[in-house]
């Protein structure tokens, strides 16, 4: 059976160096272009397997390993926002999660939320100890691998880094989770691998990059095999388009969309049907001659894929919500009542005394009524949308 690249979602405290981390990532991309490249998808970065197999050559070819995934997907926006809205039945659409964790500072406040949800999800993920150029007397070498740089620093400083790396272990073990340094590691079913990185040096992306796909490809097999079916997917931001008027930018992670596909979305007043007029992919940056002109459009896209949908009657569409195909000749009835039963599972209405929580988007509904549960707090009423004068009277 044919997979499909993993969907890959970056996680962390603020200022900890999501967004460089992923520029960095895509930047060594870009100048591995000739390679392959990376292409934009509507709320993420597609990295071909010819583009992997370049970052990480200095470890694959230490090791003897080859890169089996056809690439990944990297979702862009970093932070659990983004992740919570990346859900579908039974867990996450991200495959696979990478924690940033700041090396000097361990673990912060958000470190801890993001913990909590990529367990409520059960999400496997790898952690990225950041900014190992801050460790005084850190002496950087751009683009080398960790192990390289690590070996050329003087003693002191590599004391330095790894009892900071010590205090993170620690941290984990008292959560319950065995973590290690990726290259102690025998075990990755049962050990979270930490790779220390530079997000402003490049140092470690290449074991960063190398962990990651090794991890998808071995473990996670079955999870990546696709069907040639209609496509299910999920909303990860309604957004107004000039041009274009309301449209959607959708997660695909099984089967194939195509212009013209009967679909059924989560909506706020309840499921939408609608009809896909347009599959838009981003332009490459250097093809958009008007601001206005920044997509292009695609007869039909298979997973995972990063798309924005211009259909009607999208403006009640939520963030958050799944998205099903109608194949020709099946009733849609059904798929409503999928998409209904989804998203009224998730809203809370009860008599008893609590909190009343509305959110924006789906995901975050479900993230903090699960927190709220977690710290037996009673929720009265939970839904999405604006607060109103009935809510509160």
């Amino acid at each position: 059976m044919p997979i499909r690249q993993p969907i890959v979602c970056v996680l962390g405290h603020v200022d900890t160096g999501k967004t460089l981390l992923l520029d960095k990532i895509r930047k060594t991309s870009v100048q591995a272009r000739e390679a392959g490249g990376i292409t934009q998808h509507i709320g993420a970065s597609f990295f071909p397997l010819e583009t992997l197999e370049e970052i990480s050559a200095p470890i694959l070819r230490r090791i003897g390993g080859k890169v089996k995934v056809p690439g990944l997907l990297v979702v862009d926006t970093p932070g659990h926002e983004a992740f919570a809205n990346l859900r579908r039945r039974g867990g996450a659409v991200a495959d696979i999660a990478i924690l940033v964790i700041d090396i000097l500072k361990g673990f912060e406040a958000q470190t801890y939320e993001c913990i909590e949800i990529l367990k409520a999800r059960r999400t496997p993920f790898i952690v990225a100890a950041n900014k190992i150029d801050r460790i005084p007397g850190w002496r950087p070498f751009p683009n080398s691998t960790f192990i390289e740089s690590y070996k050329k620093q003087d003693p002191y400083v590599q004391r330095a880094l790894d009892e900071n790396l010590y205090k993170i272990i620690g941290k984990f073990s008292e959560l319950g989770f065995k973590s290690d340094q990726f290259n102690r590691i025998r075990d990755f079913t049962r050990t979270v691998a930490i790779v220390p990185t530079s997000a402003k040096t490049g140092e470690g992306i290449p074991e960063l990059v190398a962990v990651l796909t090794g991890l998808t490809q071995q473990y996670l097999r079955t999870r990546l095999e696709v069907t040639k079916g209609p496509a299910k997917g999920t909303i990860l931001e309604v957004k107004e388009e000039v041009g274009l008027g309301v449209t959607i930018n959708v997660i695909i992670y099984d089967g194939i969309l195509k212009k013209g596909d009967t679909i059924v979305i989560g909506g706020r007043q309840g499921p939408i049907i609608t009809s896909v007029r347009a599959v838009l992919l981003p332009k490459p940056l250097d093809e958009i001659r008007d601001p206005r002109d920044k997509f292009s459009s695609v007869e039909e896209v298979s997973a995972a894929a990063g798309v924005k949908i211009a259909a009607p009657n999208l403006d009640d569409a939520l963030a958050g919500a799944p998205l099903y195909v109608v194949p020709p000749g099946e009733p849609v009835e059904k798929y409503v009542r999928e998409v209904s039963e989804e998203v009224e599972k998730l809203r809370i209405s009860t008599d008893i005394e609590g909190v009343i929580l509305k959110t924006d988007a789906l995901g975050s509904l479900e993230a903090i009524a699960e927190s709220l549960r977690r710290n037996n707090i009673p929720i009265r009423f939970a839904d999405v949308g604006d607060v109103s004068k009935r809510d509160i009277t």
